[in-house]
């Protein structure tokens, strides 16, 4: 590898990496920290797997830029095995899941996210906007006059400081004049200490304390596939997004390898397995992320923040951290696609409020992400389906009754195929099938046109069959009981 393209993968601009690594560390802060309470673990367990996952992925994954920590998606998976069999099977099961990631990069699955539509991925951003701001919401509701002001004013500062100077990022500025401020005038206001126990020791490496036994593995194999296909499932489209923010490509294979590589490195260090968080890439792209080094970065400065200067970042305001979040949500909500709904077609605009719906309903991407995949896969289906067109007409040289297929004939479309033949009209008469324009793509496809001919045939018409393509006839000549 060339030293510019080194450099164009690892840090464009180190100044620029470093400090939007850092406005990407403080939006991890206070999520990671909620995340290990919705888990069920101490929020060290959280801080030290997104320290060690950041520093792992930077090497081995394939989206330069993108921040992957503690999730709380696969805080939600892990829940239960943390209340029923304790944090050692819950490493043990971040392991597993890393092990099936890699496997899953291996096998080049990552191809599959091709199968995602558009209106999936709108949906899933959108749906994620909306949840991180609904989980600002605790913050606010029933709080102080102080705290509401704070925020207002985190939010003017990270607004219209852009419009004079881009210099420093706006969050980090927002961040150091709101904790300032709370300092000097002694503010009534809650902070990053009340939201947990922030680690005093470096993560250490460690063997899982678990039996290694048929029953531990049956204990965790279905949490631990849980596990990896979500965050697979959310790396993968956090990378997509960043993709389009950069209009750069990236190694969706590599990427899953690399989670998994991480979060295998996590579980030995005592952290709980993570993926990519999608609020927190966005807000280092924002400003300025595009190598590695800003999630390297990202990942070292978090641990620096929350072990060396633990005193310091105890008595940030959450306020700030609320503000950040506020502006990351609306970066992130895709707001064109309010307009898009009337002028898309029902359908996809139907999957994009689906994934929407879903997502927020549940509080789980993964879910919302496999309806949408379902209804664009059978929306799909059924306008394919639609297309097929059965021509009736007579050959004036010999009075043959042709059939003229075209369009796509498979399981969807099979029943249409074989009502489209009135078998009355052509008895006793001879039949041409020309499937010069059609397709035939599976076994439902050959049975409707076996089953065609044979009803042709039992009214005494001479059937012929003619036209199929290669792959069609190859289908037949295996699968049909005509020859």
């Amino acid at each position: 590898m060339t030293l510019s393209r080194l450099r164009a993968e690892w840090a464009p601009s180190i100044p620029r990496e470093l400090m939007a690594g850092a406005v990407a560390t403080f939006a991890l802060i206070p999520e990671v920290i909620a995340f290990s309470f919705v888990a069920g673990v101490d929020p060290s367990v959280g801080l030290f797997a997104s320290f060690v996952i950041s520093l792992v992925i930077a090497f081995t994954g394939g989206r330069p830029a993108m921040i992957s920590a503690a999730a709380g998606s696969v805080a939600l998976v892990a829940a239960p095995l943390v209340q029923a069999h304790g944090l050692p099977y819950l490493l043990a099961a971040g392991v597993l899941a890393g092990v099936v990631q890699v496997l899953f990069g291996v096998l080049r699955l990552g191809a599959l996210l091709r199968f995602v539509s558009a209106s999936v991925r709108t949906g899933f951003v959108n749906a994620l906007a909306i949840l991180i701001f609904a989980a600002q919401m605790p913050h606010l509701m029933g709080a102080n006059g102080s705290t509401w002001a704070m925020v207002a004013l985190g939010l003017a500062i990270i607004y219209v400081l852009p419009r004079l100077t881009t210099a420093v990022p706006s969050p980090l500025v927002c961040i150091v004049v709101l904790t300032l401020l709370a300092s000097w005038f002694e503010l009534p206001l809650k902070t990053v200490a009340d939201l947990g126990q922030l680690p005093d020791t470096l993560p250490v490496f460690a063997w899982l304390e678990v039996p290694l036994t048929l029953e531990t593995l049956r204990l965790i194999a279905l949490p631990a596939l849980a596990i990896a296909m979500v965050g697979l499932l959310e790396s993968l489209m956090t990378a997509s997004v960043v993709d389009d923010l950069t209009d750069t490509p990236s190694s969706k294979n590599r990427e899953c390898s690399g989670l998994g590589l991480a979060n295998i490195a996590s579980g030995f260090f005592g952290g709980i397995a993570g993926c990519g968080m999608i609020g927190q890439t966005v807000s280092n792209v924002r400003y300025g992320g595009r190598g590695r080094l800003s999630t390297l970065f990202a990942g070292v400065f978090l641990l620096v923040l929350t072990v060396l200067l633990k005193p310091w970042v105890s008595q940030v305001p959450v306020a700030a951290l609320v503000a950040i979040m506020v502006m990351v949500s609306a970066s992130t909500f895709d707001w064109g696609s309010l307009r898009s709904v009337v002028r898309h077609p029902r359908l996809s605009s139907l999957v994009m409020l689906a994934t929407v719906a879903v997502t927020v309903a549940t509080g789980n991407l993964a879910a919302g992400v496999a309806v949408g995949v379902m209804l664009s896969g059978v929306f799909f289906t059924f306008k394919v389906a639609r297309l097929l067109a059965v021509h009736a007409e007579e050959d004036p040289l010999d009075g043959t009754r042709v059939y003229r297929v075209v369009g796509q004939v498979f399981f969807a479309s099979a029943d249409e195929f074989v009502d489209a033949f009135d078998i009355l009209e052509a008895e006793n008469r001879p039949v041409r099938i020309d499937l010069t324009q059609a397709h035939l793509w599976d076994v439902t496809a050959v049975a409707a046109l076996d089953k065609v001919v044979q009803r042709l045939q039992k009214h005494g018409s001479a059937v012929e069959v003619v036209g199929l393509n290669g792959a069609s006839a190859v289908l037949v000549d295996r699968l049909g009981t005509q020859k």
